[in-house]
Parts: structure tokens; sequence; C-alpha cells
């Protein structure tokens, strides 16, 4: 079994072995993973902070060793809390994004296999579970991103991947797809009774989970749909002021922390 970890600012993971292939989710910088199949120049990876798999070119590749990767999934690890920050070998600078993983970090470097690099930026806290404070913040701060499927960045996100980099960045992994985070949690009963932090969940015509989105104060709900924006939420669903009428229709309302 071969390992990796993630070294550029982003990596698409993608359903098939093409670049043409649909892109089912991204590996973030300082992210490990393993390697479960190769076909030509294509590895198909499996996260190790979600499990979820996807397609990569071999280029895109970096290994560390098994131990490395074993210590990875037993430590936690900072994220990075800025939009955008710099870790830095010597002269080498890696573009990181928010919600990018800094292994081992000690509040200056970071370590990579048996190699050092530094990071001058601000990062989460690895000790604590998430306040209604936090969340909400690190909500806002993907305000505007684009809409992307399978994105996981302020440069392109989509409304589960929204979820868990929110999550993550305060220090809770969830899982990738929405369909699997609406398993987590306890039931709140009604949209009054929704606190800053819980999770939304719509479902389409079919009772199908599409969509997710995560309350603010004031009956407000924070959602990728076209970009990260903010609208009202009441027990139909999600009211779209712009354009004068519902987006998506509330199925259930999830309270993940307490």
């Amino acid at each position: 079994m071969d390992y990796g970890i993630g070294m550029l600012s982003l990596v698409p993971m993608r359903a098939e072995t093409s670049d043409k292939a649909e892109l089912v989710t991204q590996l973030l910088f300082g992210e490990c993973y393993e390697v479960v199949a190769q076909e030509g120049n294509w590895l198909q990876l499996q996260l190790a902070s979600d499990g979820y798999r996807g397609w990569v070119d071999v280029k895109q590749h970096t290994p560390v060793s098994a131990e490395y990767f074993k210590e990875w999934r037993r430590a936690p690890h900072p994220r990075v809390t800025d939009l955008v920050q710099v870790v830095q070998k010597g002269d080498a600078r890696i573009p990181v994004g928010a919600g990018s993983y800094l292994p081992f970090f000690d509040g200056e470097s970071l370590r990579i296999s048996g190699e050092q690099f530094t990071y001058a930026g601000n990062a989460s806290s690895t000790e604590v579970l998430p306040t209604q404070e936090q969340l909400t913040e690190a909500a806002r701060g993907f305000l505007k991103a684009p809409y992307l499927w399978g994105g996981k960045s302020v440069f392109g996100i989509d409304c589960s991947g929204l979820m868990q980099q929110v999550y993550g960045i305060c220090g809770y992994q969830l899982p990738r797809d929405a369909s699997q985070q609406v398993a987590y949690g306890e039931e709140v009963h009604f949209v009054e009774q929704a606190l800053p932090g819980d999770m939304a969940f719509f479902s389409n015509g079919e009772g199908r989970i599409v969509h997710v989105g995560m309350l603010l104060a004031d009956q407000k709900i924070i959602h990728a749909h076209g970009e990260v924006r903010i609208d009202r939420l009441d027990h139909n669903g999600i009211y779209n002021n712009s354009q004068k009428k519902y987006s998506h229709q509330l199925r259930i309302i999830k309270r993940i922390l307490h």
C-alpha cells in the first residue's frame, strides 16, 4: 500500500481517469491519503480525513511513509483560517487557502515527512469543540466564493464542501456529502428553535437530500448556491429575496454540537 500527502494548494480528484471527468472533491494541502488503485498515469486516492475516493494525475502525488501516514491519522491538525496564506521552505512558497491542513504545527513550523516548513498565518485550535461564534465566523469567511461542484476552497466550493470546511476549520470532521452529513446530530423540530451552527438539509421532489446550509442568527442561513450567500429560512425552506421565491425545500434541521 502506498501513501501520500497533498503538497499543492488544491488537487482535483475526479470520478474517472481523465482530466475531462467529473470533479468529485479536492485534495487539500497537508491532507494525507492512501493510494488504492492505479490505471496508467492515474491514481485512485482515499482521503484519510473522510474516506472519500477519487482519481488524480500521478504527477500530483507526493509519497509519504506508512509510519508518517499512521502518525498523521492519529494526531489532530490545525487548519489554515486565513483566506489565503503561504507555507514556505527556503525559497519555495506554496499558496494555501482556508481549511488547508498544517500537519504537526507547533505555532511556527509544520512537519511533512522529515521536512520542516514555516507558516506565519492564523491557524485553528485542535483543543476544544467549536462555539457558535467560531462556526459563524468561519462560514462568513467563505461569502461570495463561487459555487463549484466538488469544490472545497474560497475559489470554488459546493454546499456540502462548505459545511465540511467550516466545521473542519473549527476542529470537527464531517463526511463529504450532504446525504452523509444528514446522519449526524440530533433533530431540531422547529426553525424557530434553531441556533447558529445548526445544519439545515433540503430535499428534491423524490425526497433525496440534495442541499445543505448552516444556520446563522435571526433565521438566516449561509449556503453555496451560485455563490456562498446568506438567505432567510422558514418552515418551507430557503427564500431567495433577490429572486422573490423559494430556492430549496426544507427537509430537516440537525444540531451537530451541544
